[in-house]
C-alpha cells in the first residue's frame, strides 16, 4: 500500500502551492486531482478572466486610435480568438502546475478522492492510499440561488460565461461584487449592452464606498446600466429572451431584459461526498472548521482554500495551504492569516484594491482615525498616460500607523502592495511620506497620500 506524509486532495492553489512547499520540506507528499490540475483559479476563474480582460482592452482601444484618424473596421471581428486566447493561457498555466509538481517530485494521482479514515484514502473506490497527514484543499463552485438555477444557455454560471465563444448583444449581470463587476468589464468593452444588478447599497459592497464612487462613475460613463439596493424576484425567457423581474428598497418594480443571465452571487464550499462527515470532521454552513495552522476537528486533518471560511482568494488559499504543510513539517509558521493584511484586487477599467479597514468600517467600531484621499489627478504619470481617474485613500491611527489603504485607478492591484508592506512592517505612513518615489511613476500617488496623512501633500 502507497504510503504519504502529507496527501492533499486537490491540486488548485491551495493543494499544488502546498505540495510544492511540503516538498520543499522533505516531507513525502502526494496530491489527488479528479479534473484539471491548477483548480478554478487557473482554469476556469482568475487566469482565464484576466486573459479575457487583456483582450478586451485590447479591442477597446479602438476608440483611442480612431482619434488619431485610423480607419478601422470592426466588422470581421471575432470573439472566438479572444476565447481561445483566453483557453490557451489557461491550458499553458494547468500544464505548468504538472511540470512544477513533477519537478518537486510530488505524486499527481488522478482520480476522485474520499476520505476513509484519518490516515487513509481511497481513489475512485478501489485504490488505497495511506497518509500521515491529509490536506483538503477541494475549493468550492458557483452558488445558485433558489428560482436563478444555472440551464447553460439562458442562465449562466462564472463557468459558462468563461465558455462562451459568441457574445450576446446583451446580459444582465446580478450580483456586483468582484466576479460580477469584472465581467460587465469584459462584456462592455466588447460591445455587449450591459446591466448590473446588486442588492446591496453599491456595487463591490466589501470595498470602501469612496473608492466605489469612482468606478461607479465611469461605468456609467461607459453606458452599465446599474441598479443598486435592487434584487430580481423572478425571470422567465419569451423569444429568446430573459426577462428579469427587479425591485428596489422603495418597493418600486421593473423588468429588465437581455439575452442571458449571468449570476454571480457567491460560491459554495466543494464539502460533500468526500468523507467529511464520516471522519468526524467539524463544518459550519458547508465551511470546515478549522483552527490554528488550519488544523480541522480531527488529528491529521487540515484545510485550506475555499472549503475554509476565510476569504475566497487564490492567494489566500496558497498561503494557508503553506501555512498548514509548514506546521505539519514542524515548522513554526503565523498560525493563521491576519485578515486585515491580505490584499484584494479587481480588474475593472480603472482597477480596485485595498486591504484592512474601510472608512465604513472605522466609523462602525469607533476608531479614532486619519484619512488621507490622494487623486490620481495630481500624478503626473497617471495624467500623461491618461489614466488621471483615480484615487489612494489612506485610513491611519493618530500614530500614522497604517489601519488599511483603498486605491480606484491604474494598476491599483500592482501599487498596493507598497502600503500592505508597510503596514506589515509596523512602518508608519511618514516613513513612506518620505521615501523617494521614482518620477514619473504611479506609485509617487502612495507617496502623496501619506504625506496627505499629516497635510503636506505636494501636488494638490
Amino acid at each position: 500500500m502507497e504510503s504519504y506524509d502529507l496527501l492533499i486532495i486537490g491540486s488548485g492553489p491551495a493543494g499544488y502551492v502546498s505540495g510544492i512547499r511540503a516538498a520543499q520540506l522533505g516531507l513525502r507528499t502526494g496530491v489527488v486531482e479528479k479534473d484539471k490540475t491548477g483548480g478554478v483559479c487557473l482554469n476556469i476563474g482568475c487566469i482565464p478572466t484576466k486573459a479575457l480582460i487583456h483582450q478586451a482592452e485590447i479591442f477597446s482601444s479602438h476608440v483611442e486610435l480612431e482619434k488619431m484618424g485610423l480607419g478601422i473596421d470592426r466588422s470581421g471581428f471575432n470573439y472566438e480568438y479572444a476565447f481561445k486566447k483566453s483557453r490557451k493561457a489557461a491550458d499553458m498555466l494547468s500544464r505548468g502546475v504538472e511540470y512544477l509538481l513533477k519537478k518537486n517530485n510530488v505524486d499527481l494521482i488522478k482520480g476522485e478522492a474520499k476520505i476513509k479514515a484519518p490516515d487513509e484514502v481511497i481513489i475512485d473506490g478501489n485504490r488505497v492510499l495511506k497518509a500521515k497527514n491529509i490536506l483538503i484543499a477541494t475549493g468550492s463552485r458557483p452558488r445558485e440561488i433558489p428560482g436563478f438555477s444555472f440551464d447553460g444557455k439562458y442562465v449562466i454560471s462564472s463557468n459558462d460565461a468563461l465558455m462562451l465563444d459568441k457574445l450576446p448583444e446583451s446580459i444582465i449581470i446580478l450580483g456586483a461584487g468582484a466576479i460580477g463587476v469584472e465581467f460587465a468589464h469584459i462584456m462592455n468593452s466588447f460591445g455587449v449592452r450591459v446591466t448590473l444588478v446588486e442588492m446591496l447599497n453599491h456595487i463591490l459592497p466589501a470595498e470602501d464606498e469612496e473608492v466605489v464612487q469612482v468606478l461607479s462613475r465611469a461605468f456609467r460613463r461607459r453606458k452599465i446600466q446599474t441598479y443598486t439596493g435592487t434584487r430580481a424576484t423572478g425571470y422567465r425567457v419569451e423569444n429568446d429572451k430573459v426577462k428579469l423581474d427587479i425591485i428596489d428598497s422603495d418597493g418600486k418594480e421593473a423588468q429588465l431584459e437581455g439575452d442571458k443571465l449571468l449570476v454571480v452571487v457567491g460560491r459554495v464550499p466543494n464539502t460533500e461526498g468526500i468523507g467529511l462527515e464520516e471522519a468526524g470532521v467539524s463544518l459550519n454552513r458547508g465551511f470546515i472548521e478549522v483552527g490554528d495552522f488550519y488544523r480541522t476537528s480531527v488529528s491529521g486533518l487540515y484545510a485550506a482554500g475555499d472549503v475554509v471560511n476565510s476569504p475566497l482568494l487564490a492567494h489566500v488559499a496558497s498561503k494557508e495551504g503553506e501555512i498548514a504543510v509548514e506546521h505539519i513539517a514542524g515548522k513554526s509558521p503565523e498560525p493563521k492569516l491576519n485578515p486585515d493584511e491580505i490584499p484584494a484586487g479587481v480588474y475593472s477599467e480603472p482597477q480596485v484594491a485595498g486591504f484592512g479597514y474601510t472608512e465604513e468600517r472605522a466609523e462602525k467600531e469607533g476608531l479614532k482615525y486619519k484619512k488621507a484621499v490622494f487623486p490620481y489627478k495630481g500624478v503626473g504619470k497617471a495624467v500623461a498616460v491618461e489614466k488621471s481617474d483615480g484615487i489612494v485613500k489612506l485610513i491611519t491611527d493618530e500614530r500614522d500607523m497604517i489601519l488599511g489603504a483603498h486605491i480606484v485607478g491604474a494598476d491599483a492591484t500592482e501599487i498596493i502592495h507598497e502600503l500592505l508592506l508597510a503596514k506589515k512592517a509596523g512602518i508608519p505612513a511618514s516613513v513612506v511620506a518620505e521615501m523617494i518615489h521614482a518620477h514619473p511613476t504611479l506609485s509617487e500617488g502612495l507617496m502623496e497620500a501619506s504625506r496627505a496623512v499629516d497635510g503636506w501633500a505636494i501636488h494638490i
